[in-house]
């Protein structure tokens, strides 16, 4: 029995050694600048393997922009990832300039590829790293973070990014982390958070790890401050696993564990979602190399071998991947990892794959031979269920543009306009509290956060106490602050959730 397509899809790891009885169809797009190269040598070797796989080609990418398609993609292109749901890519350019957006990010969050799976594993000695045994696997958030995109000019001197996380995005994320070192015979997940400074998103993740992972006690588990943990992660990558964290830290130490291994060329990624998943490697289109036959295809290999996993054709993928390490431990090297010490060829593109397919059959000598065939699970990620809170709000942040850097000024302004049931309990500049009892060397710009909150509310035992405020009290606050000649920004209402305070406090405050 082969698991139903939904569960393919939910699945970094498929298991079993029979091979299903019906032909899987793959979207190609095969890419820019070194993406048709590396992707026709990838293509051959998954065919000599013998995997039980046909290839239907899209266009996606620079050609694509240059058509008129500002996306990158094309309606075709859409309903065929749609029909097949399983997309291996070729790396692609996204043209500079007339406010062109990476496709890369637009398929991931359009497609719903929630987990971003990157495996970094050393090759020592035939490709140079300080860390032999590194074997570490990053599981990244793929949708939101500052990776939504959502900027705003707000004042002349301030631009804003907003940091967007999701209990939703939390619980896949964190629930495929596990699942994924279940399914893997992995024995540790670490999370990374900045949840010391950002209490609210960092603290969501933080929290989250926390109520899904006890769930597993068999695995081990820990959290870092994501400063301290890419520095360890870059000095001693031995003591970590599989590590989960969100978008922007997971970019860049997914990274970082790639260069430790020996090249971020070498390595591949599985984006997967509810319905679709995407193979890719991790590297860019490197146009400058770009029908020389000097690229290396390891990264897309190693994404391929990733996605004949996926869709139950685990014994290719070890045939594959065993191959791929038999080709390197033999020192036939392409020129972004070859070296006098460790290499015997210089290999261009289409030599390395003739190589590769040479060595289908046998096993590396020394390096640890892949068994993916050998795991066992499924993984499964449960439907979200919203629970039902009881939401209040306690107050509003006004935000202003004011050009003036006089914060006692503006207090004494505010405090004497009418507010109705509401009071002004702290002016913030650039999160920092300057008013009431400001310090006159912090730095102001013309960017002010001016919270009201109910006019009853007060402080016991070192801890706010806030009343209930309405929305219409809110409302006729924003028409006195309008009509009195003040640039409202925007602003941020400020809610409990079952009585837990859902906002942060000002520094200093």
């Amino acid at each position: 029995m082969h698991m139903t397509a939904a569960e393919q899809i939910l699945t970094g790891k498929k298991t079993g050694s029979k091979k299903p009885k019906q032909v899987t169809t793959v979207a190609v797009a095969h890419g820019d600048g070194i993406g048709p190269e590396i992707m026709e040598a990838t293509l051959q070797i998954i065919k000599a393997a013998g995997a039980n796989v046909e290839f239907e080609s899209i266009l996606v990418g620079e050609s694509q922009y240059l058509a008129g398609e500002t996306s990158g993609i094309d309606k075709h292109a859409w309903e065929t990832i749609s029909k097949h749901r399983i997309l291996l890519k070729g790396p692609i350019t996204t043209p500079q300039g007339k406010g062109y957006k990476s496709l890369n990010v637009t398929m991931r969050k359009t497609l719903g590829l929630f987990a971003n799976v990157r495996p970094v594993q050393a090759l020592h000695p035939y490709v140079e790293t300080h860390f032999p045994n590194m074997d570490v696997v990053i599981i990244r958030e793929n949708e939101e973070d500052l990776y939504a995109g959502i900027e705003h000019q707000q004042t002349a001197d301030v631009v804003q990014c907003l940091k967007l996380i999701t209990r939703p995005g939390c619980e896949k994320i964190v629930r495929y982390a596990f699942e994924y070192g279940k399914a893997y015979g992995r024995k540790k997940v670490t999370c990374m958070v900045k949840d010391n400074i950002m209490k609210l998103t960092d603290g969501l993740f933080h929290r989250v790890f926390e109520e899904i992972g006890a769930e597993y006690p068999d695995i081990i588990q820990d959290s870092q401050i994501i400063d301290i943990g890419s520095a360890r992660l870059a000095t001693r990558p031995n003591d970590y696993d599989v590590i989960v964290t969100s978008n922007l830290y997971g970019d860049i130490i997914s990274d970082i564990a790639a260069e430790l291994a020996g090249s971020v060329g070498m390595a591949g990624s599985a984006n997967i979602g509810s319905n679709v998943a995407m193979f890719e490697a991790i590297h860019g289109s490197a146009p400058d190399i770009s029908g020389k036959n000097m690229a290396n295809p390891s990264g897309l290999i190693n994404a391929a071998v990733m996605m004949l996993v996926h869709i139950g054709e685990s014994d290719a993928a070890d045939n594959i991947k065993n191959a791929w390490l038999r080709t390197i431990e033999d020192g036939i090297h392409t020129s972004d990892i070859y070296s006098a010490q460790h290499s015997k060829i210089k290999s261009g593109t289409k030599e390395f794959a003739a190589a590769m397919i040479e060595r289908l059959g046998k096993r590396p000598l020394s390096i640890p031979s892949s068994t993916l065939s050998e795991g066992t699970g499924v993984i499964k990620i449960p439907t979200f269920k919203r629970k039902n809170v009881e939401k209040t709000l306690l107050g509003t942040d006004i935000f202003i543009d004011w050009p003036h850097s006089d914060a006692q000024k503006l207090g004494e302004a505010l405090d004497k306009l009418p507010k109705p049931e509401l009071k002004l309990k702290m002016i913030t500049n650039r999160g920092v509290k300057v008013y009431p009892e400001g310090h006159k060397e912090t730095f102001c710009t013309d960017h002010w956060r001016c919270r009201f909150v109910g006019k009853n509310s007060k402080v016991e035992n070192n801890e706010p106490v806030y009343q209930t405020v309405s929305m219409k009290n809110i409302l006729e606050l924003l028409n006195i602050m309008t009509d009195a000649g003040f640039d409202i920004i925007k602003t941020e209402n400020l809610y409990a959730f079952d009585g837990v305070r859902g906002f942060s406090l000002g520094q200093g405050e």
